[in-house]
């Protein structure tokens, strides 16, 4: 059973980083794209960013590119996301999904395999 655990939310100040983390196991990731989703309260799974399953490419959203950097250790089976200059508006649970196939434009609920997500909150 494959399982993807996301770790490294909490709480921030406005401007502060933070690094999130996605494990997998159960299986390897290495030929799948992974990607990172948020949902803030009220609101649907939104796109963050991807990665191709050799690290290449990478797309990210438009609020988000610049300031966030996504990448991936297939030995370690493991993908992250780097987030500096956070913002009070970045504030959501981040998760982490995985898809033979995507692009930016895949909906969350289409993604293979999931995580149970991780809470960041940026404070102004």
């Amino acid at each position: 059973q494959v399982q993807l655990v996301e770790s490294g939310g909490g709480l921030v100040q406005a401007g502060g980083s933070l690094r999130l983390s996605c494990a997998a196991s159960g299986r390897t990731m290495s030929s799948y794209v992974m990607s990172w989703f948020r949902q803030a309260p009220g609101k649907e799974h939104e796109f963050v960013a991807l990665i191709g399953w050799s690290g290449d490419p990478t797309d990210y959203a438009a609020s988000v590119k610049g300031r966030f950097t996504i990448s991936r250790d297939n030995a370690k089976n493991t993908v992250y996301l780097e987030m500096n200059t956070l913002k009070p508006e970045d504030t959501a649970v981040y998760y982490c999904a995985g898809r033979r196939v995507a692009g930016r434009s895949t909906p969350y609920r289409h993604y293979d395999y999931r995580g149970q997500g991780t809470q960041v909150t940026v404070s102004s």
